[in-house]
């Protein structure tokens, strides 16, 4: 072991937890580095783990070691908190606080960094001597639509975004425009930042063929199902587009999130499929069964979804954004659409774009491999590379060992070593 990457995180590394950021966290378990050693500080799902004490997991196939600092179950994982002290990132924060001397004795044996997804870790990190590899992957403001707790207390979220910026050692924008805003915005944090967009793994989503013998037009979405993503107008298009080929349409959704918490979800309630919580097989195999992808945020980061449905060889409808105009080309891998000013016209314009789509699909005019080579720069074996090279960068040295009043090593539970 040569180095030890600290990873905090509100998730389970076992669990469930949807999202783009869960899935790049996930890449960085089943990618390391067999000479890096991570240390996972995150949350208990299953409930069967002491907090504070150590475990050794393995997780695809790598061995890591587990600090559960607070517990979430399952069922609540994935739903946004309604009052700020049940936030599971505030509360996996505290917890990390409080088992602060333990992770100080879990990262002292090699070289040692952390890398952050939310900006509320940011303070732990320095606090403990973790040089920080910081994430940015969003870039919404006040004033757009969000059901997160970041909307109602957005002066804390805006506080929290520039401490975190001030004390990282490296920043990654996941894309251009979150470059260009730091630049405006932080001029202080702009030298450190770097754009790497959220990787793919292109060998579990690879391109497959088109079936369309039944004559059912199929369209998937993954994730949760968020106010910023839109969820009334996507399903306003599913209803036109079900209505103009004669019900001879579905919509496959793949997440936790309870659609019928939108009004609009009842008129197309009788042609979706719900697909619920998906392995990455489980991902890639729908993907491969449907015929096209759709995103209708208002704003988004660089979504896992849209790169792994591509590399299948799905084309996408789109409301436009600007880190989408590499990946959605019309007439290569779909079409993307301008949000008009009123929902009704953009629910027309994207249901158009289905409808060709799905004409161009059974015509043969898409190639799935032509598709999916649109997600090579965007792949794991590509990008994390650089990015461990990053956290290698930044490491701070080995904790010196021995001497009056050194604490011992915690011992970890499951695994037949101690953390020296």
């Amino acid at each position: 072991m040569n180095q030890i990457l600290c990873l905090m995180h509100p998730m389970d590394p076992r669990g469930a937890k949807l999202g783009g950021i869960e899935t790049h966290v996930r890449h960085l378990i089943r990618r390391h580095p067999k000479d890096m050693r991570i240390v996972f500080v995150g949350v208990d799902e299953q409930g069967d783990c002491k907090l504070g004490e150590p475990v050794s997991i393995e997780i695809f196939g790598r061995r890591i070691v587990f600090l559960p600092v607070a517990h979430e179950p399952a069922e609540t994982i994935n739903r946004a908190a309604t009052r700020l002290f049940r936030s599971i990132t505030l509360r996996t924060v505290a917890g990390a606080l409080r088992h602060g001397r333990t992770i100080r004795r879990l990262t002292r044996a090699a070289p040692a960094s952390a890398q952050l997804q939310r900006f509320e870790f940011a303070p732990v990190a320095w606090l403990l001597g973790l040089p920080a590899v910081q994430v940015v992957h969003g870039e919404g403001s006040k004033k757009d639509k969000m059901d997160s707790l970041i909307k109602r207390f957005w002066l804390v979220h805006a506080n929290a975004e520039r401490l975190a910026l001030r004390l990282a050692r490296k920043i990654m924008c996941v894309n251009p425009t979150i470059v260009e805003r730091l630049k405006r915005e932080f001029p202080h944090a702009a030298p450190k930042a770097e754009m790497m967009t959220v990787s793919v793994d292109r060998e579990m989503f690879r391109p497959q063929p088109f079936d369309a013998r039944d004559g059912v037009f199929r369209v998937m979405f993954a994730g949760r199902l968020d106010e910023f993503k839109d969820p009334p107008l996507m399903f306003n298009v599913f209803r036109r587009v079900h209505q103009a080929l004669g019900g001879r349409f579905e919509f496959h959704y793949v997440g936790m999130t309870d659609p019928g918490r939108y009004a609009e979800f009842e008129a197309i309630r009788s042609f979706t499929v719900l697909r619920g919580y998906q392995t990455p097989d489980g991902v890639a195999a729908i993907a491969a069964s449907c015929h096209a992808g759709v995103l209708t945020s208002f704003f988004e980061g660089m979504p896992c979804y849209l790169l792994e449905t591509l590399a299948v060889g799905r084309p996408f409808a789109a409301i436009r954004l600007p880190q989408y105009d590499p990946l959605i080309v019309r007439g290569v891998s779909g079409e993307l659409i301008e949000r008009a000013e009123a929902p009704e016209d953009s629910a027309r314009l994207l249901a158009d774009a289905f409808l060709r789509i799905w004409s161009d699909v059974r015509a043969g005019r898409y190639d799935p491999e032509t598709i999916a080579n649109l997600t090579e720069p965007y792949s794991a074996n590509r990008q994390l590379a650089r990015l461990f090279d990053w956290q290698r960068a930044i490491a701070r040295p080995r904790a010196p060992s021995g001497g009056r009043g050194a604490a011992s090593s915690p011992t970890i539970s499951g695994a037949d070593h101690v953390v020296e």
